[in-house]
């Protein structure tokens, strides 16, 4: 009788719009439906395949992770077609003596990391259905560069994300241990050159250093969506990575630590601006560092590295903003800024405001929201 008595209480409440009465299930159906509307539009607008490049490359590990959600084998058959065309390579030199890894998008930057993030996709395909052509590039090229003496290939932020999750992800097809070995070793120099420790955020690379270069306002200068790759970065690392892995502490450590400073930054109306502690740098909504922060935080909470009480509140204004600003009627994805490596005052980004990887953040965002809400 009790329970009776409280539907029909629901109910009246319901009726008279006193409560919002969807279940979490519900919400995330309507997630779902964002992610085809989101993932349908980017697909219909853009039915030829480009390079393997990061920004392409960006997209496609959006896509694939709305596959691995949805199971649907059209977004599925969108990246496998894009690998075809790019003949499961990145950069295609076959001269390892003029391999190069300094900025450069010619086939002679096979080891510059924005020509090594289209291997996560790669290997993505590989363990849905294995063939060994899929990854053999990704494998001959990283395995050449661990052949090296060199650590410095990471000296820019937006290249943690574009090679860490590839050298997990390699771990777990082949089990040599010297991915994680080399990944750590990697991580550890990007960490020397941009890592700030006091506000527990990433320059975009040397050149943003303070008090070498600051904000307009003086302050330090911390790229927004130069951190949201780095955030993302660790979260994916943290998916692939063996429990017992003697570095696993270290990067859960400083996962807590960004996601403290990142959360910290967040404007009222739920966006970060490009300018992470000077708002007034480049003033206004960026989707693409939002997105990945989303992403980011999302993942901590979903898998336990995050207190939710702390970081709800914080995912769901973002997630007010990326789907009632920066998500268009059409599902066309709005407020991302152009590729570039800063922020830049006066540059305008608005609602027309669309690239390839900013719809690939939204997708990761999108996705874990889905998990949250279930």
């Amino acid at each position: 009788m009790k329970k009776f008595f409280g539907n029909i209480l629901i109910l009246a409440f319901c009726l008279n719009g006193v409560l919002a009465c969807t279940t979490p299930k519900d919400e995330a159906k309507e997630v779902v439906d964002i992610i085809y509307k989101v993932n349908n539009y980017w697909q219909a607008q853009n039915p030829k395949h480009g390079r393997s490049f990061w920004d392409n490359a960006a997209y496609h590990t959006g896509n694939m992770e709305a596959f691995f959600l949805t199971g649907d084998s059209k977004f599925m058959d969108y990246s496998k077609a894009w690998a075809e065309h790019n003949e499961w390579k990145g950069a295609k030199s076959d001269d390892k003596a003029e391999w190069k890894y300094s900025y450069g998008e010619s086939d002679d930057y096979v080891l510059f990391g924005d020509y090594q993030i289209c291997f996560q996709t790669y290997a993505d395909l590989y363990n849905i259905e294995p063939d060994s052509q899929k990854i053999a590039r990704a494998r001959e090229v990283m395995e050449y560069q661990m052949s090296t003496d060199k650590n410095d290939y990471w000296w820019w932020a937006d290249g943690l994300y574009m090679v860490m999750p590839v050298m997990t992800k390699l771990y777990k097809i082949t089990n040599n241990p010297l991915y994680l070995e080399k990944l750590h070793e990697y991580w550890a120099f990007a960490d020397s050159l941009m890592y700030d420790p006091e506000d527990a955020l990433y320059y975009r690379d040397g050149k943003y250093i303070y008090p070498k270069h600051k904000s307009v306002n003086g302050k330090k200068d911390f790229w927004a969506r130069g951190d949201g790759w780095v955030l993302a970065a660790l979260a994916k690392v943290l998916k692939d990575l063996p429990e017992d892995n003697a570095y696993r502490q270290e990067y859960i450590g400083r996962f807590r630590a960004m996601a403290k400073a990142v959360a910290a930054c967040q404007q009222p109306e739920g966006y970060w601006t490009r300018s992470l502690l000077d708002p007034e740098h480049a003033p206004g909504p960026e989707t693409s560092g939002t997105a990945f922060f989303t992403y980011g935080l999302l993942w901590g909470m979903n898998n336990g590295y995050l207190d939710k009480a702390t970081y709800q509140p914080v995912v769901e204004k973002a997630w007010t903003y990326l789907t009632t600003v920066a998500l268009q009627p059409d599902g066309r994805i709005g407020y991302v800024q152009p590729i570039g490596e800063k922020a830049i005052p006066g540059q305008v980004v608005d609602a027309n405001s669309t690239a390839n990887f900013g719809v690939g953040a939204f997708l990761l965002a999108a996705c874990e929201m889905v998990r949250f809400l279930n």
